[in-house]
């Protein structure tokens, strides 16, 4: 391996190893972590939690983000925010929901915060300003609550309702 190099493995198929700059693996803390503890090595690095269609993407993300660095913003309250996603990003995260769900999960996994909060933000936006069937409907979830139950909730919980 060159020491500018890295080999990934996805967790469903052993033999496709992909080589990623070492710059752009380090994007991912879990990833930085190990290559510190192991050192150079020509081995494939095994990502257990990652399948290949789900590491080609977060490559695409982290190669993008290498090469065009998001400037850093000095304000706590541009993390609570959700409109301050790039088109690039944006662009990036129009995949169906079953792949946005395994994004977030490799993006924790791999400690990738920027992938994550982007993913987030993208599942927050999904969801702002929808009521609790929408929501529902959104993200194919049953309703489990009786009509007794959801009444209930929905008393316990007025002051947070918009009026």
């Amino acid at each position: 391996m060159s020491d500018s190099k890295v080999k990934l493995q996805a967790s469903d198929d052993p033999d496709n190893v992909v080589e990623v700059d070492i710059a752009v693996a380090r994007m991912s803390q879990t990833i930085h972590n190990m290559l510190e503890d192991i050192g150079n090595t020509d081995l494939p690095i095994p990502l257990h939690n990652v399948t290949s269609k789900i590491l080609t993407k977060v490559i695409e993300y982290c190669q993008y983000h290498t090469e065009n660095p998001t400037p850093k913003s000095d304000e706590k309250k541009d993390e609570k925010r959700t409109d301050d996603i790039s088109p690039w990003d944006k662009n990036f995260c129009s995949v169906d929901q079953a792949t946005l769900f395994e994004l977030i999960l490799a993006a924790n996994f791999l400690d990738i915060k920027p992938l994550l909060d982007l993913t987030c933000k993208t599942v927050a936006n999904m969801i702002k300003g929808k009521t609790p069937e929408e929501i529902r409907k959104t993200f194919n979830i049953k309703n489990d609550f009786t009509p007794e139950e959801e009444e209930k909730v929905r008393k316990e919980n007025e002051w947070c309702e918009e009026r």
